[in-house]
């Protein structure tokens, strides 16, 4: 009996199931090494597949670090913030921005971090990537104003104008991370809770209202 009657041949992957899973692949490595490591013979390495397999999904290298970025991004902010409403016996909008705040002083969230740095350096070389960086610029900040706006709206919050609050956190997140590749092992206070006092004073919040309770 041959190999094809045996059923081991190996299943041939959907176009849309590989595509997928090169994108996931390079995400991956721009997560953990930084996204020049994305290459179509890299991530056709980490696949185990040939580089003609990734290039015919990606003939254009940058449009595999764009996408990668979005991916990795993208999942990192559903995680923090899912785009959902929060309904009885759900988190509230305050209890999803503590853990939200929680969860980006972390240790966890260095990788993140970088690729947010790494992504806007790169952008000025590469406009692929610069669309997708505003692009989930724009998503992480509507997503933070939903979340503000609801809980201004249940009176967790004061808030006149959520958009702009949410464009100050973003930066202030932002600028802390400015240094992770410096000084990631000395953090300070003042550095680690910068954005998290930022978003207290943006919302009418006592300090430490964010804090890990």
């Amino acid at each position: 009996m041959t190999s094809r009657d045996s059923g081991t041949r190996t299943r041939r992957k959907a176009p849309t199931e590989r595509r997928r899973e090169i994108v996931r692949a390079a995400a991956q490595v721009g997560l953990a090494e930084g996204l020049e490591c994305v290459t179509l013979r890299r991530v056709a390495d980490e696949l185990g597949v040939q580089p003609g397999l990734v290039s015919h999904y990606f003939p254009a290298a940058d449009t595999l670090v764009a996408e990668a970025f979005t991916s990795a991004t993208g999942a990192e902010l559903d995680g923090l913030i899912p785009d959902e409403p929060a309904g009885p016996g759900h988190e509230t909008p305050l209890s999803t921005l503590r853990r939200f705040f929680v969860l980006i002083a972390s240790t966890e969230f260095d990788n993140v971090s970088k690729l947010w740095l790494n992504a806007r350096h790169l952008s000025r070389y590469r406009p692929v990537l610069r669309d997708h960086v505003v692009e989930q610029e724009r998503l992480w900040c509507r997503r933070i104003e939903q979340l503000i706006a609801a809980g201004t709206g249940a009176g967790l919050f004061r808030c006149a104008d959520p958009w702009a609050a949410a464009v100050h956190i973003l930066v202030a997140i932002d600028g802390s991370s400015a240094y992770i590749n410096t000084s990631a092992g000395d953090r300070t206070d003042p550095i680690a809770d910068l954005a998290r006092t930022v978003a207290e004073r943006e919302l009418g919040l006592a300090p430490a209202a964010l804090a890990a309770s």
